[in-house]
């Protein structure tokens, strides 16, 4: 039971958060995207990078859906995801940054 109270309000969150990503997505200019991705290749667009601490995988976002990298980046911004360096980079993000980026990324292979 206690587990059902914590995963059922957390899809509902999911799928809000997504469907209102998608209609900022829908906006996303690639080209404007890949400038304004500059920042997030550092980690982001190397093989087998690992984050220092705590240390884990970095993911690589390319070829990732657009709608989840929105939905991602505005967790990020809001606090609702923790890691201080994407805060960081998450927290001057305009919705159209977002859509921007995430349109960069989902467009690569």
């Amino acid at each position: 039971m206690k587990i059902q109270n914590l995963v059922v309000p957390a899809i509902t969150t999911l799928v809000l958060g997504l469907g209102a990503a998608e209609s900022t997505w829908a906006g996303g200019d690639a080209a404007a995207g890949a400038v304004k991705a500059d920042t997030c290749l550092g980690c982001h667009a190397i093989d087998g990078y690992k984050n220092a601490s705590p240390v884990y995988p970095v993911p690589k976002l390319g070829g990732q859906h657009a709608e989840y990298l929105v939905a991602a980046l505005k967790a990020y911004k809001d606090q609702q995801r923790s890691h201080k360096t994407m805060h960081a980079q998450a927290i001057s993000l305009s919705e159209q940054d977002m859509a921007d980026i995430a349109a960069f990324f989902s467009a690569q292979k």
